[in-house]
């Protein structure tokens, strides 16, 4: 028996996640801020101007509220078995709904998120380095958008293979940083262009049919922008715990700090977007900011920059997963040569299926709505009402309905519309182009 716990805390100490337990509180700030501020912040211009002014502006706020709460309640879930800490989403989910079926509830969605995020970053990350160059050197030959995102991944075959979340603090940290500057670029920029001569705010289809499915869109398009949910628990496993100091204490602090951040990110870029450009706003700010040149180059190497630390964070729960299952299931011997191979080989995978699929935009509503939703808006919820019981009509329980009945609209909602702008999109597409 000794000899199974002794190898079990060995091999807990090289998992990335479990193995470091001395974070301060500041690294969960900016971890935090890496995970949530995504490239989703570009396009909320954009969302607002398919969603309008009041809706737009409710969802927004709604979405911060909602989501800030749902933290709270994955931050207060984390230690609430006195001498046990749930490192990770899934084994929250398993002490929720029962050891089988929690696996299967949390499982295909978290990786779902995570791996759709890191192909996003990926194809993200290539386009931006593509407009950086194209920026810079309007007169040179154009090159494939394919081997940008090339490019861009070979910074991951190298950062992969960090073994755990300290030390990729200082990626994410800079990460952070350049997340505000790029914010802080798009609506100053956007101040400075002033409100268009023939700005329209109202919606751009012409049919009934195109805005509401718009709408429907949109609304993934924010849930995409809210998501840092699914690797919260890993990020709060980091930091170190006492009965007299849990580690909430400290990871709470973190998330306040880092939801500051991030209404300072949303806000401004989303407003003063769509107040200056109106209905005509591109789906990536950056693009409508044409001049001057310098500065749109530079908020685009900030992208990438940001883009890189934020793939780490998120790939980081899946490098876990994945030698969680080879060492335990399938019992290899845990090793660097294990770990370096299995890490190659995931980024190569995210790498080809974001140079296959480019058009991600809309794929990014969809996944938005399919399972952002569900992890960010109310799968804590329904865990919260599982675990804790509260009182029928208690205050408690009322938020928490009405999160999951929000979550679930928009769960239903959001695919529909991002399906539909696939569809268009697919039309005029060709692979590998």
């Amino acid at each position: 028996m000794d000899a199974k716990l002794a190898r079990q805390k060995e091999i807990d100490d090289w998992l990335p996640i479990s193995s470091s337990r001395n974070a301060k509180w500041w690294y969960s700030a900016f971890h935090n801020v890496t995970a949530m501020v995504g490239a989703g912040v570009l396009g909320l211009p954009y969302a607002m101007s398919e969603l309008g002014w009041g809706p737009g502006v409710v969802i927004m706020v709604l979405s911060w509220i909602i989501t800030l709460y749902t933290l709270w309640q994955m931050v207060e879930m984390h230690e609430m078995v006195p001498g046990k800490r749930f490192d990770r989403y899934h084994e929250l989910g398993q002490h929720a709904f029962g050891e089988k079926l929690g696996l299967y509830i949390v499982v295909p969605q978290q990786l779902v998120v995570e791996v759709g995020v890191d192909i996003v970053y990926m194809v993200t990350g290539g386009k931006s380095l593509k407009k950086f160059h194209d920026t810079v050197c309007g007169t040179c030959k154009p090159i494939k958008l394919t081997y940008f995102i090339m490019i861009f991944a070979s910074v991951h075959f190298v950062l992969s293979h960090l073994p755990n979340f300290n030390s990729i603090s200082g990626v994410s940290l800079a990460a952070a940083v350049m997340s505000l500057s790029y914010s802080t670029i798009a609506w100053g920029a956007s101040v400075d262009k002033g409100v268009q001569e023939d700005v329209e705010y109202g919606y751009k289809a012409k049919s009934t049919a195109g805005t509401v499915f718009n709408f429907f869109s949109a609304l993934g398009e924010v849930a995409f922008a809210y998501a840092g949910h699914n690797v919260v628990l890993e990020i709060q496993a980091t930091i170190p715990s006492t009965p007299e100091k849990p580690s909430k204490g400290p990871m709470w602090r973190g998330v306040i700090v880092a939801y500051i951040v991030v209404a300072l990110c949303y806000f401004p870029v989303a407003l003063i977007g769509y107040w200056m450009f109106g209905n005509a706003v591109s789906d990536n700010i950056l693009i409508s900011l044409e001049n001057p040149a310098w500065l749109i180059a530079m908020a685009n190497m900030f992208v990438v920059i940001h883009v890189i630390g934020s793939y780490q964070v998120y790939a980081m729960p899946v490098f876990d997963m994945i030698e969680t299952v080879l060492v335990k299931k399938l019992h290899f011997r845990p090793t660097t040569t294990l770990r370096f191979i299995s890490r190659n080989i995931y980024v190569a995978f995210t790498m080809f299926v974001g140079i296959t699929f480019p058009f991600f935009s809309g794929l990014l509503s969809f996944f938005g709505g399919f399972a952002f939703a569900p992890t960010t808006y109310f799968l804590p919820c329904v865990m919260w009402l599982a675990i804790y019981k509260p009182k029928k009509y208690s205050l408690s329980w009322i938020a928490n309905w009405i999160c999951i009945i929000l979550g679930l609209l928009l769960m239903i909602l959001a695919p529909i519309g991002a399906l539909r702008n696939i569809i268009l999109e697919a039309k005029t597409y060709s692979f590998y182009s």
